[in-house]
Parts: C-alpha cells; structure tokens; sequence
C-alpha cells in the first residue's frame, strides 16, 4: 500500500485522534488508523443492534492516478456522537451522549469542532422508519426515537437512530452533515490505554459521580450514589483508560455539561500530544494496538468511503483545527427544567461558521477558543 510521506501520515493520525479524544472515540480517528493499517473494514464491527456495514476496501493508490477523494473540495461536515454506555443493555435505546460537529470548510485547509449540549432544546422532525410523529425535545433523545424498528422493540437500530440526530442536527446548524460515526464510551477506555494513558491538565476540581478511588464502580442508593468519590485534582495529571472516562462523563460540577463538553476537547490536545511526544505514527505495530483496542465500539455511517474523507482531510495543519465551546444557558420556568439553550454568542458561531466567517467572529469572541 503507498501511503506517501510520513508527515501526511501524522495529519490523518493528529485530526483523526484529536477529534476521537473530544468524544469518547469519534470516526475520524477510525477513518486515519483504517487507511494506516491498511484494513479493509470501515471501523471495525458496528455497535450492537446496527446493521452491519459493507466492508470497504482500502485502494492503493496508482503512482500516476489521483489519490482516494481527490474530488472532494469542501466543505465537509462530520457528525461524531458518543453513545449512552448503557446500549450495551439488550432491548436499550441509544442515548446521543455526546455529538460533536467536524466542519472542514472549502479548500480544506482547516478544520473546526464544536459540541452541542445533549440536553439542547430542538426540533425533531417526524421520521416515519421509527413511527416518530416530530417533536420539540432534547437533542439526546433523537437518536432514541429513530433507533426504533416496528415490531423489533428489543432490537433499537444505532445507524437508524443516527439517521434522525442526523436530520435534527442539520436542521438545527443549518449544515448538510456528510458522513460520521457513532461510538460507546467503551472504546475510548480501550483507546487510552493502548497507548498508556494521557496527560492532561485539569481545570477544575472535579469528583466522580460514579467511580470509587479504585476504579469501581459506586453503589447506588435512593438519590444517587454511595461510597469513597475518585477525585481529580486540579492540576497536571496522568489518567489511564477509566479515569480519562470517568473524568470526561462528569456533569453534576461547576459548569455543568458545558464543562463536561470542554473537558473532552481538552483531551483532545492531551492525546494529541501523546501522539507527537511517542511519534506514534512511526510505530506500526502501536497503531495496531489502537486499532485493537476500537473492537466493536464503532459504526460507521458514511456516504463516501472512509478512505475518501482520510484523503480529504490529511492536508490539514495542527494549528488551523480549532476546538469551539459554545456557551449556552438552561431553559425552564422555575424548578421545572425543560433543556439548554444556546447563547446569541454561540448561535452566532454556527451561523458565520455557515457563512465562512468563522476566524472573524473567533478573532472578536476569543473565549470561544478551548485553550487547556
């Protein structure tokens, strides 16, 4: 297989990951370690209860022929979402636990990624596959709604469900979303520890809601949880699988979800560092072990093949992807919470984002930028 010169490789490796670390394993890493690897499959075996995708083979490219997705210009849009653990459960409806966007605009010559709260208010539109007559709810909830198969209630459909967050997201954003992947939370533990965990700077003091220092996990008492809290202290700090995901998940601190999503884009650039600092790109049989790790936690939902959209992006800088947070704001009367709301200032973002204005309006709203 000719894969041309390292320094592409480590592109495809560094947006691939960085993107895959901000949401608990996302396609694009997948995409970069399929064509590196040279498997013919599209990321591995699909989450459970999808259907199961049309292997894809990875070309080797003719010296004189143009290379794998020479046609795509931009812009390209990716919609990566990290699942609800619990889909592991038979009969358990997906949950969009995270859902990122990947904007790579015309020329391909940068890249942004930005999150959108689960809980953010929207419009579902009806998606007859499901029985779903549309609806305004929580963007969570429509890869739930689509995943739905009629008369199959203990069989939900991940790719299906992707279908309609697909839908409810470009309705939402305004932008026609490409291709993108669907990931458990399991992989991503997988991930970090294939490559020896991560070091990361933590912001803020957080305590787990869910792991006990050891790792397992707390028990569960009316109202919540019980037992010894792990804690990440602020400051540097070494994770490995568990604790990166754990520290990832957590919500119920200061900042909310909007710290939960700057939180994984801050792992983004810790991964991204572990990447360069081992020159993982220049040990095959590392990437190997990535590839290991993934397992069965991904599908991938595309309409060029995977290889096409590595090709795409591979020209792309370290330093033209950016990670966007966009603030927002609960919604609600009361005490009766109903969802989250993007500020004027983050609504803003997507719209001159759509209108190629989106280094202005940063270079004017800097702490839109995630930094740590």
């Amino acid at each position: 297989m000719i894969l041309g010169s390292m320094a592409p490789r480590r592109r495809w490796l560094l947006l691939g990951l960085a993107a895959l670390a901000a949401v608990a394993l996302i396609a694009a890493g997948t995409v970069v370690i399929t064509r590196l690897t040279g498997d013919s499959k599209p990321g591995g075996a699909p989450v459970a209860g999808s259907p199961t995708p049309s292997p894809v083979a990875t070309p080797t490219p003719s010296p004189s022929g143009p290379p794998p997705g020479a046609d795509i210009t931009g812009p390209l849009n990716l919609l990566l979402v990290g699942v609800d653990t619990r889909v592991s459960v038979p009969g358990w409806e997906p949950h969009a636990d995270a859902v990122l966007v990947l904007h790579v605009p015309k020329g391909l010559g940068q890249a942004y990624l930005f999150s959108l709260p689960r809980d953010l208010l929207v419009d579902i539109p009806a998606f007859p596959k499901s029985g779903y007559k549309g609806g305004k709810t929580k963007l969570t909830h429509a890869m739930s709604f689509g995943s739905r198969v009629p008369g199959k209630p203990k069989q939900p459909s991940t790719a299906q469900g992707y279908e309609l967050l697909r839908s409810t997201v470009s309705g939402y954003t305004g932008l026609r979303i490409d291709d993108g992947a669907v990931l458990t939370f399991n992989g991503f533990d997988r991930l970090v520890n294939a490559l020896g965990g991560v070091d990361i700077y933590v912001d803020q003091r957080v305590a787990s809601l869910h792991r006990r220092p050891d790792g397992k996990y707390r028990e569960s008492a009316p109202g919540g949880y019980t037992g010894p809290q792990q804690v990440y202290e602020k400051g540097n700090q070494h994770l490995n699988g568990w604790q990166a995901l754990d520290y990832a998940r957590q919500r119920y601190i200061t900042g909310g979800d909007y710290a939960r999503q700057r939180h994984q884009q801050q792992l983004v650039k810790a991964l991204t560092r572990k990447i360069l600092d081992e020159g993982l790109a220049r040990q095959p049989e590392r990437v190997d072990q990535v590839v290991a790790a993934l397992g069965d936690t991904l599908v991938y939902v595309g309409g060029r093949r995977i290889v096409d959209i590595a090709y795409a992006v591979s020209g792309v800088p370290e330093n033209r992807f950016t990670l966007v947070g966009l603030p927002g704001s609960g919604v609600g009367k009361g005490s009766a919470y109903r969802g989250e709301q993007l500020t004027t200032v983050g609504r803003t973002f997507i719209s001159e984002l759509r209108a190629g204005r989106a280094d202005a309006y940063l270079a004017a709203n800097p702490t839109l930028v995630v930094r740590n």
